[in-house]
């Protein structure tokens, strides 16, 4: 029996602009739904019900016609996005369907909800959210999640953990997740303030100097050697703009 996929969007290539293959070339699928609220949700529209209208319900099958008569031959992997598409077990038909046909998958989750697919992805991103915000992380959750993910071998080289990092609260917050799982991949990503800001070089400049900021940050901390600082990418390229 065929499972529906709730979709918001479907859009590339780009390049994916966060977390551990920033920069690669992807297609993206954007679930809708979404179990927090965060305050600086860049994606609001997923669950704040702006773009109801948007959603469509879709079977893995469909998700990859549309992937193919959108972006053709010019992709071999596909980011799925969110909202939090760890809500939905059906993502497993999509996995299949795409690495049947030679795709890689890329996926982030905030590490609240366990699937079994979550095995499957090429690329995993674990990105547990910061005080700012506004939401609890559920270590006992997390644990398991990260648990799991090490019985299956996957730490290595397909999962990371990632933390968006907006002020002093989310750095010593990212600190010690660093410090609970130690041995897997740690990136901290600087925050974008500015969801209502359309100008693109204006927020630009802003993003540069928060990177920086979190930089220095990063080389005068003792606990963050083993770690990976990144900007967002995508919104250096593109500003607040959508389906890039």
């Amino acid at each position: 029996m065929t499972n529906s996929i709730p979709v918001i969007e479907i859009f590339g290539p780009t390049i994916q602009g966060e977390g551990m293959v920033v920069g690669r070339k992807t297609m993206f699928v954007r679930t809708a739904g979404c179990d927090y609220r965060c305050s600086w949700c860049d994606s609001a529209f997923t669950w704040d019900g702006s773009a109801k209208d948007q959603i469509k319900q879709m079977s893995a099958e469909q998700i990859f016609e549309q992937l193919i008569t959108i972006g053709g031959n010019r992709f071999d992997h596909v980011t799925i996005s969110g909202g939090n598409p760890a809500l939905y077990s059906s993502i497993c038909e999509l996995i299949d369907v795409l690495q049947k046909n030679n795709i890689q998958i890329g996926l982030e989750t905030q590490g609240s909800k366990w699937q079994e697919w979550f095995t499957k992805v090429d690329d995993l991103t674990i990105s547990p959210k910061p005080p700012s915000s506004g939401m609890e992380t559920n270590f006992d959750i997390l644990d398991e999640i990260i648990e799991q993910l090490q019985k299956s071998n996957r730490i290595a080289s397909n999962v990371s953990i990632k933390v968006v990092i907006f002020n002093n609260q989310d750095f010593d917050y990212a600190k010690r997740v660093h410090e609970r799982y130690e041995n897997v991949p740690f990136f901290l990503q600087v925050g974008n303030e500015d969801l209502g800001d359309e100008n693109p070089n204006q927020l630009m400049k802003k993003l540069i100097n928060s990177y920086e900021q979190l930089i220095e940050k990063v080389i005068a901390s003792e606990e963050l050697n083993d770690v990976k600082v990144l900007p967002q990418l995508h919104t250096l390229l593109w500003g607040n703009k959508r389906g890039v």
